[in-house]
């Protein structure tokens, strides 16, 4: 993933999305994310998995399929409290920056860059 270090807080904000909405297991969230330009390998997506489930953001329990061991994830009351300051704040941010680009657009540069 190109920009990882920029783009790593928009991909758990995307799994917490998910994970607020309903279980997600690995193998799936890497799909979701891949639909959306994002390629994360397994050895970045469980650490982050496990990451957000240490500081409570999810919690997880397993299910078995035959032999088939998955587990399955599911935001906390900590998680949709978390996810919903941060939508905040990304609407905050986005409009601004959306804004900028707009300004920038329209007049050819910055008002401060004249």
């Amino acid at each position: 993933m190109e920009h990882h270090d920029l783009l790593a807080g928009l991909v758990r904000l995307h799994v917490l999305h998910h994970a607020a909405e309903h279980e997600i297991y690995g193998q799936w969230m890497i799909d979701e994310l891949a639909h959306h330009g994002y390629r994360l390998s397994p050895g970045t997506l469980y650490p982050m998995l496990h990451s957000l489930e240490r500081k409570g953001y999810l919690t997880s329990r397993e299910e078995f399929q035959g032999s088939t061991r998955r587990r399955l994830y599911r935001a906390t009351d900590l998680g949709r409290q978390g996810l919903a300051v941060a939508k905040r704040q990304l609407r905050e941010l986005a409009g601004e920056a959306i804004d900028d680009e707009t300004c920038i657009s329209k007049n050819g540069g910055r008002e401060s860059d004249r």
